[in-house]
């Protein structure tokens, strides 16, 4: 399985006819870290005229915005579907914006929210997401020589090592490679290694 997601909260920001725009974005897997962040933002910036918010969470397949007192579809609605045609989930973003006094109408409203959580999003780094299983297993030091070659070449991570009489590795094969794993472990250790399997987990491609 596999989806996209930022890699990092992050923001940037830009000013249009005065009104300041402040685009942030987060990752987050439930909707209480969703709100977390969203009234984060609105105490940082108590002061501004709007807090606008869109979120998109693989969680019940929530989808969440708000206009924030914006006319309604000109804020919260534009920041989702930023969210959706960029094909992200589990991640928030809150656009902040203090009025520069001019006014922008529906469609430069539009055009200024869609903008922040825009650019939001590419501070913060689109990447994907894809499930692994969480394996280990010791080997001679024989056998050990070939093993980081092969978890690489199914895409798979290594992520810890120790040496001692023999070689204990932990590793992360991709969920839907890891009978094709079991199949060169096997061949190997000539059928006589065995592996462990933990809990499928999520980590970036």
């Amino acid at each position: 399985m596999k989806y996209l997601t930022i890699k990092d909260a992050a923001q940037d920001e830009f000013t249009e006819k005065r009104s300041r725009f402040i685009g942030y974005a987060k990752p987050v897997t439930t909707e209480a870290e969703a709100t977390a962040f969203i009234e984060e933002i609105r105490k940082k910036h108590w002061d501004a005229k709007h807090n606008v918010y869109a979120y998109v969470l693989r969680e019940g397949n929530a989808q969440r915005y708000s206009d924030d007192g914006e006319p309604q579809g000109t804020a919260g609605v534009p920041a989702l579907d930023v969210l959706k045609k960029q094909g992200v989930t589990d991640c928030v973003v809150v656009v902040t914006r203090y009025f520069g006094g001019i006014l922008l109408g529906g469609g430069g409203l539009v055009r200024a929210y869609s903008h922040a959580a825009s650019i939001a999003l590419q501070a913060a780094g689109i990447v994907e997401m894809r499930s692994f299983t969480s394996c280990e297993t010791t080997l001679d030091y024989n056998l050990y020589g070939r093993l980081p070659a092969i978890i690489a070449e199914l895409s798979g991570k290594v992520t810890d090592t120790e040496f001692a009489d023999s070689v204990h590795v932990k590793f992360l094969i991709p969920e839907e490679f890891t009978d094709l794993f079991a199949e060169k472990f096997a061949d190997l250790t000539l059928g006589k290694g065995s592996f462990d399997t933990g809990p499928v987990v999520f980590g970036e491609s």
